[in-house]
């Protein structure tokens, strides 16, 4: 696997472009505040829709979490773009034994409460606005490996273009009470489906004035 790489002026440089790309692209950019526990790390499990998911969320974590940003992402995406890692990305290969490498790594992560780390449990791309989300099973082994030392955030994306040239991103939040430890996947991809409906029942309730 490919983990991060840690050159403090690089990983300034990267996060000062990914602030100004994604307030150049986005006319308005909304989400909702959620707790933060000092004392806990952060899963944030979101839906994976377009190439903007990561940089959306790693300025959401600038702007409200404010914790050490780590996401993972596909082995062939970190090879051809990587300066990714720069900004706390690392790989996994899922078609290899390096996979259990990546999710102990991410585990190791979370064990520290300073550290976020966003997972895309879909595995790849699909509709922003598609009717099913589907886990792969990575996402419950990371959470058993973790144990109770991470707080879980549900993070649902939606992108628009309403009146305006730009489009508007909305993230909606949800932090979770139950750790998910020792339940199976289908409780957490039924959660996180029930946050994802009403959230897209949300969006296209607003109101354009």
């Amino acid at each position: 696997m490919l983990y991060p790489k840690k050159n403090p002026v690089a990983k300034w440089i990267f996060k000062a472009y990914v602030n100004w790309l994604v307030g150049k692209e986005f006319h308005e950019y909304i989400y909702n505040a959620v707790k933060v526990d000092k004392d806990k790390s952060i899963l944030l499990i979101a839906n994976h829709f377009s190439f903007w998911d990561g940089l959306i969320l790693f300025c959401l974590n600038d702007k409200l979490f404010k914790k050490n940003f780590h996401v993972m992402i596909l082995q062939d995406t970190a090879q051809k773009i990587g300066a990714l890692r720069y900004g706390g990305a690392f790989s996994v290969d899922k078609s290899s034994r390096s996979m259990l490498e990546s999710l102990d790594y991410a585990a190791q992560l979370l064990n520290d409460p300073g550290n976020l780390v966003l997972m895309f449990p879909q595995g790849r791309l699909f509709s922003n606005f598609v009717s099913r989300v589907k886990f792969e099973k990575g996402i419950i082994k990371l959470i058993e490996k973790a144990g109770n030392n991470c707080r879980i955030i549900f993070a649902a994306t939606f992108i628009q273009y309403l009146k305006h040239k730009k489009p508007s991103v909305t993230v909606y939040l949800k932090q979770e009470d139950d750790t998910y430890a020792g339940k199976n996947i289908t409780d957490l991809q039924n959660n996180y489906q029930l946050h994802y409906d009403r959230s897209k029942q949300q969006q296209t309730e607003i109101d354009i004035k």
